[in-house]
């Protein structure tokens, strides 16, 4: 390695002295006696392996870059037939409405025609684990949609996270291999709590901003219907004149954000595996579909030379108060695939699918996407034909010279299968109206380097860190002593400490205490001046939760003999609200009320606890509250709801069990007959409860 790409040597996190910091902060371990060298598969001795090739150290990663290629490729195809990440998904049928034209920054017409109904489809992952994982653990969730516009399919493939782990694609074999389950024992499964991750990340800087985000509550949501969606990268829009604009894709749901609990995730998994595809799934058969605003963050480069950051850096993203999100259009999710592994398991998103108007930015992570994906599909779907499976297949007419290959479906006919050609009067030609791209002027020395701009990597976690409200700092701190509290290795526990030191000193000391430190670890040298970034309201989730009932579950658990009027009046008041609401009894079947009137019990007690819910009521009779008061279940429903922070309303036979429950009063426990207040308690967490009821780091 040149020493002209070094700030320093042998500072910073480093298990030896064999270490240099590149420019842009990152780490490199050099090989000595004990180290053997990295090589390629052919034996050729890598001399960087933390950068790609690039035009420039801001430039585009150049397709010579065979290193790259090959760890990719290998790297894509390293699983059969399963996704190497994001295996399991939810995909749903829907479309898109744009409702404000984007005429002046882009030819697309899927951003420029107001009114227009595009059909498309969502898939909503988990990112770690295994298509057999479940739906609740703490992880990113990937948000990909595919438009099946007039003039192409465009792939929007981002995360529920407007960051990532890593700057350069060259490193993302290691990131998924480090998060993974650790190659010699096959566990943990979808879990991030072991050294192998922890390590990488500890040694790893660039990282630490979306360890903010992977610690906080956006990785445990309450519903796929809740989350926000972000395209990651800058792309670019280009107009008619060819002029070109930057653009972030974001999606917002019309429901606000929500999030479970740590010990409410974890006991969803126990109860229901597949809970976040049946919210989905239920949603879409009861007519409640679920809908997302896009809107865009549009920056000239000019205006991108003046943040304080760079835009192309994967680990930033642009605070909404510094370029405002406009919404231009709306996804409404509303038809339920006819064939889960036709459709959600075959549907193949690559970043490189996009329709002329919209182009690429010279961001080293997406660029090295833009290969990879379409390399993964290859992989997966066996074919270069996976683009002719239904559910990838464009909804507008589309034509080429690409012949044969294996599952070959379409029967071209004629002699010519190429252009030019003098043979044909029908064969399809170039197009002027076709896709363009940006005419940048990109100059430099190429090279593996890593920009000086890429080397801030505590800023924006700070911000991040300082913009939540106490509970969710709260959250966050508990969320780190738990993961690191499963690392075997105690000097990675000691090195993501001192990282955390350059974040807040704050957040490091409640970890040093919650890890049983002495004392607080030195912190590696950070690589580049920190920032004191303003806060920003818009990342928390507790501030952009709305306050409604409308696209939330009631569960009221009553019994034979249970008040026939007090249901009656609780359901009707909750269904005005918005809310939906559902019966749990001690048995399946139907339960005789107060008025020998029969009603329809949709779950078992003991197979439908409360963590399923948002807010639970429990209408007993004094014999039903007698019977359930030694059934571990019913005391479970009213504990798990009230740890949880959730709204609860009792009637007299429900205060039986509140006190054998040990539940006080507060202001989330109100009487059954009073629905409004229930209500407004509904549509919030009990926050200030949970500092009663457990330890937080």
């Amino acid at each position: 390695m040149s020493n002209d790409r070094l700030i320093n040597s042998k500072d910073g996190a480093s298990l030896d002295d064999n270490t240099e910091i590149g420019q842009g902060g990152e780490l490199h371990q050099l090989a000595d006696g004990e180290h053997a060298s990295i090589t390629t598969n052919q034996g050729l001795p890598i001399s960087d392996n933390q950068n790609s090739l690039k035009a420039n150290p801001l430039g585009p990663v150049l397709l010579e870059d065979f290193i790259l290629r090959e760890k990719i490729t290998h790297f894509d195809h390293e699983r059969i037939p399963e996704r190497i990440v994001h295996a399991r998904g939810t995909g749903v049928h829907g479309y898109f409405e744009l409702t404000h034209s984007l005429q002046q920054y882009t030819t697309a017409k899927i951003l420029t025609e107001v009114g227009e109904s595009t059909p498309l489809f969502t898939r909503i992952s988990t990112v770690a684990g295994g298509s057999g994982s479940v739906d609740t653990p703490r992880d990113v969730r990937g948000f990909a949609t595919k438009f099946y516009t007039k003039e192409g399919n465009w792939d929007l493939v981002g995360n529920n996270i407007p960051v990532f782990f890593i700057q350069d694609a060259i490193k993302f074999p290691d990131l998924v291999h480090a998060v993974k389950m650790e190659p010699d024992r096959g566990f943990p499964q979808s879990a991030t709590a072991h050294d192998t991750f922890w390590d990488f990340i500890s040694l790893t800087p660039e990282s630490m901003h979306m360890v903010m985000w992977i610690m906080s509550d956006r990785t445990i949501p309450r519903s796929l219907r809740m989350i926000e969606g972000f395209g990651v990268h800058s792309f670019r829009l280009i107009n008619e004149s060819g002029d070109s604009t930057f653009v972030k894709f974001h999606w917002r749901p019309k429901l606000g954000l929500q999030s479970m609990i740590w010990d409410e995730a974890v006991k969803t998994a126990g109860a229901d595996q597949d809970f976040m595809r049946r919210d989905m799934f239920e949603a879409i058969e009861a007519g409640n579909f679920p809908e997302w605003d896009l809107a865009v963050q549009l920056f000239t480069a000019e205006e991108a030379d003046q943040f304080p950051f760079d835009h192309l850096d994967a680990t930033k993203l642009i605070p909404e108060e510094l370029v405002p999100l406009q919404v231009i259009g709306r996804m409404v999710l509303n038809r339920w695939p006819n064939n889960f592994f036709a459709e959600t398991e075959q549907v193949a998103f690559c970043p490189s699918h996009v329709v002329p108007g919209i182009d690429f930015s010279n961001d080293p992570l997406l660029q090295g996407r833009l290969f990879s994906y379409l390399d993964t599909q290859l992989s997966r779907l066996g074919s270069p034909n996976f683009h002719q499976i239904p559910i990838n297949a464009p909804k507008c007419p589309f034509a080429n010279h690409q012949r044969d290959g294996h599952m070959q479906m379409e029967q071209s006919a004629g002699r010519v299968s190429y252009e030019p050609n003098s043979l044909s009067e029908a064969s399809p030609r170039e197009t002027p109206q076709g896709f363009r791209s940006a005419a940048v002027d990109d100059t430099g020395v190429k090279g593996r380097i890593r920009a000086e701009s890429f080397a801030d990597h505590y800023s924006q976690a700070r911000q991040f860190f300082v913009s939540q409200t106490s509970y969710e700092q709260a959250h966050i701190a508990s969320a780190l002593v738990f993961e690191l509290s499963k690392v075997e290795h105690l000097h990675i526990r000691e090195a993501m400490v001192g990282h955390m030191r350059h974040i807040s000193q704050d957040l490091a000391s409640r970890l040093a205490k919650g890890l049983g430190f002495n004392g607080l670890p030195a912190a590696p040298k950070a690589a580049a001046i920190l920032q004191d970034m303003p806060p920003s309201p818009a990342l928390q989730v507790i501030g952009k939760m709305k306050s409604t009932l409308a696209g939330r579950s009631i569960g009221i658990l009553i019994a034979d003999g249970s008040d026939a009027v007090a249901i009656n009046s609780f359901k009707k008041a909750l269904i005005e609200a918005g809310a939906g609401v559902k019966f749990i009894a001690p048995k399946i079947g139907d339960a005789k009320l107060s008025d020998g009137s029969m009603l329809k019990v949709d779950g078992q007690l003991a197979a439908t606890p409360s963590v399923i819910f948002d807010a639970v009521a429990v209408i007993l009779s004094s014999e039903g509250a007698k019977k359930l008061s030694s059934e571990a279940a019913a005391i479970d429903f009213i504990r798990d709801a009230f740890g949880h922070l959730k709204a609860i309303a009792a009637d007299k036979g429900g205060d039986v069990l509140l006190k054998i429950s040990n539940i006080g009063n507060d202001a989330g426990v109100v009487e059954a007959v009073k629905t409004e207040a229930f209500i407004a308690a509904a549509k919030t967490r009990q926050w200030d409860r949970e500092k009663s009821i457990r330890s937080l780091a």
